[in-house]
Parts: C-alpha cells; sequence; structure tokens
C-alpha cells in the first residue's frame, strides 16, 4: 500500500507515520509480492522497469536481485517511504520519483518493459483508473503490466474498516485491467481462512 495517485494530504499524512512501521508490519497482510515477481519473470526479462507506489522500496529491492542489469524508476508521493527506500537503493541504475501517477512517467524514447502494482492500485481513490491508463502509455510495445493487490471481503465490517485505511476492497481493479491488458495471469487468492480475497494480474500491452 502506498501513496503514489492524485495528490492526498491525508494519504501523505498517512504515511508520514506508518513509514515508521512499515516493512516490519505488511509482511503479515501483504500477501504475493514475492509470487507476482515470481510470476512476471516467467513472461519478461525487462531492461526497464517502472514500480509505482514504490513505498520504502521493497520490492525495488527484490527487482534488483531478480533484474540486476535493469534500469529501475520507483514513483511514491509520500516523502518519508521514498527517504527509507533511497537508502536501500544506491546503485546508478535506479531512479526514485516524488510525483503522482495520474500522467506518464516517460515522455518520449522508450517506455518501460515492466510496470509493478503492489498493493497500490486499491488506494488510489480516485485514480486508479487513470493509473492503469498511465501504465498502458508507459509501457514499451509488448511490455507487461504485474498487480498484485486486496481483492474483495465478503465481511462488510472489515471493508468499511479498510476504507478507514484508504483501501477500497470491491473486487473493482480485475475487469478494467483485463480489459486493458492481455492476461496472462489473472487469480484470486484467499487470506486467513477467507476473510478477504487478493489478487494477482500479470498482462500484455495491447493497442
Amino acid at each position: 500500500m502506498n501513496a503514489a495517485a492524485a495528490p492526498n494530504t491525508a494519504l501523505e499524512r498517512y504515511y508520514q507515520f506508518h513509514s515508521r512501521i512499515y516493512d516490519a508490519t505488511r509482511w503479515s497482510f501483504l500477501f504475493g509480492r514475492e509470487e507476482v515477481l515470481r510470476r512476471a519473470a516467467r513472461v519478461v526479462q525487462p531492461r526497464r522497469i517502472l514500480e509505482v507506489g514504490c513505498g520504502t522500496g521493497r520490492n525495488l529491492v527484490s527487482l534488483r536481485r531478480r533484474f540486476p542489469e535493469a534500469e529501475i524508476t520507483g514513483v511514491d508521493l509520500s516523502e518519508p517511504m521514498l527517504a527509507i527506500a533511497a537508502g536501500k537503493m544506491r546503485d546508478e541504475r535506479t531512479t526514485l520519483l516524488r510525483r503522482s501517477y495520474s500522467a506518464p512517467v516517460h515522455e518520449s524514447g522508450a517506455g518501460f518493459d515492466l510496470v509493478l502494482f503492489s498493493y497500490a492500485l486499491s488506494m488510489f481513490n480516485p485514480g486508479w483508473e487513470q493509473a492503469m491508463d498511465a501504465a498502458h502509455a508507459d509501457l514499451a510495445e509488448g511490455g507487461s503490466i504485474a498487480v498484485v493487490d486486496f481483492s474483495h471481503s465478503a465481511f462488510g465490517g472489515f471493508r468499511r474498516w479498510m476504507g478507514m485505511n484508504h483501501v477500497r476492497m470491491e473486487g473493482h481493479l480485475w475487469p478494467r485491467l483485463a480489459q486493458k491488458f492481455v492476461p496472462l495471469l489473472d487469480e484470486r487468492l484467499p487470506a486467513y481462512l477467507g476473510v478477504w480475497q487478493y489478487g494477482m494480474f500479470i498482462g500484455r500491452k495491447q493497442d
């Protein structure tokens, strides 16, 4: 869960505090982060990678390990989160940008071979549709998008509690991803005996 949609003061305040405990706590409920990268590596060997909502850089470290020669760009709105990421990613082939993702990162030249959203799109409210459109524009021809995120919960109280933490859990992401990109992986999986579902999606750019 990260801040990278349109500017949102409440969300930035949220991560002002949570940046201090993010890595210590999120392993307990942000499932599938390593799995979606493992599955993505089966279908793409990217030279240029973008992670939207890179947060503290946990996934950037995994991406660097899997793709040591790639140019990696991480985008996030939260300055405290990016400061932690900068401490983890000191190599010359990594770029960190503090900005929203309502428009593409690259303006000309080669696009990205892989765009990753890890528990980010469900927090872009509003903005998730624009972020998908920006990712499509940012991808090179034949490039891939990889998404892991919350999907849905049958428990209304849990959905409301997640909403208080800026997360929308209505299963709304997956139909538009499948419409916008050619699906290579589209799965929903249970968490904590079905209290909620999370999803993984990998798709290829289609014009």
